[in-house]
């Protein structure tokens, strides 16, 4: 299945200066998955896929394996802690956190920043391409995982520290939220930075 130069999308000739690269290849191979009559067929294909992801070197961002393991909730689990610690102990934390609990919208911008670099993160290594690494082949495990790793470390530190009065749940859920989101972006970075 040769791609030819009317399946190149526009703007994107093909020259002895541009040659196809590890995405072309991918797209050749998803390609093919899908022509393929035979469920063996599909499966070898798939397989292809997996080693040529695996044989991946040199990325700069990072790279992930093909499933989300304990290796993987343990680095997001560090990740998490180093990016957190400055969070938990910082007074600021605390302000921001008791800002914007009294403002539901900053309390949302919030959020919807750190679950965007969260996706941005596991986005730049490929993520959605580990099929294997989907819940009920809809979303990623690791998608689900690391807000989730992140959330329940922000508030578990949060609180056993003594950091938060839940006595005004509200506030502390909004100092607890600041330091989750922040987490979720080092739990991101521990799980993708090669190591």
């Amino acid at each position: 299945m040769k791609r030819t130069d009317g399946d190149r999308p526009a703007g994107s000739p093909t020259t002895a200066d541009d040659p196809p690269d590890i995405d072309d290849v991918f797209e050749e191979l998803e390609e093919l998955a899908e022509l393929v009559d035979s469920p063996d067929e599909r499966k070898q294909v798939m397989e292809t896929m997996q080693t040529l992801r695996r044989s991946r070197s040199g990325r700069l961002v990072g790279h992930l394996r093909d499933t989300f393991d304990s290796r993987d909730v343990g680095e997001a689990l560090v990740g998490s802690f180093v990016f957190g610690i400055p969070m938990v102990v910082e007074e600021g934390t605390l302000e921001v956190g008791a800002h914007i609990a009294t403002h539901p919208l900053l309390l949302g911008v919030t959020l919807a920043f750190g679950a965007t670099l969260v996706y941005g993160i596991l986005h730049a290594v490929e993520f959605e391409r580990i099929r294997e690494d989907m819940l009920f082949g809809v979303v990623s495990v690791r998608l689900v995982t690391i807000p989730l790793l992140a959330t329940a470390m922000g508030f578990g530190l949060m609180t056993a520290w003594g950091r938060v009065d839940w006595g005004t749940p509200l506030i502390a859920a909004g100092q607890c939220l600041v330091t989750s989101t922040v987490m979720a972006v080092g739990a991101s970075l521990g799980d993708v930075l090669p190591g």
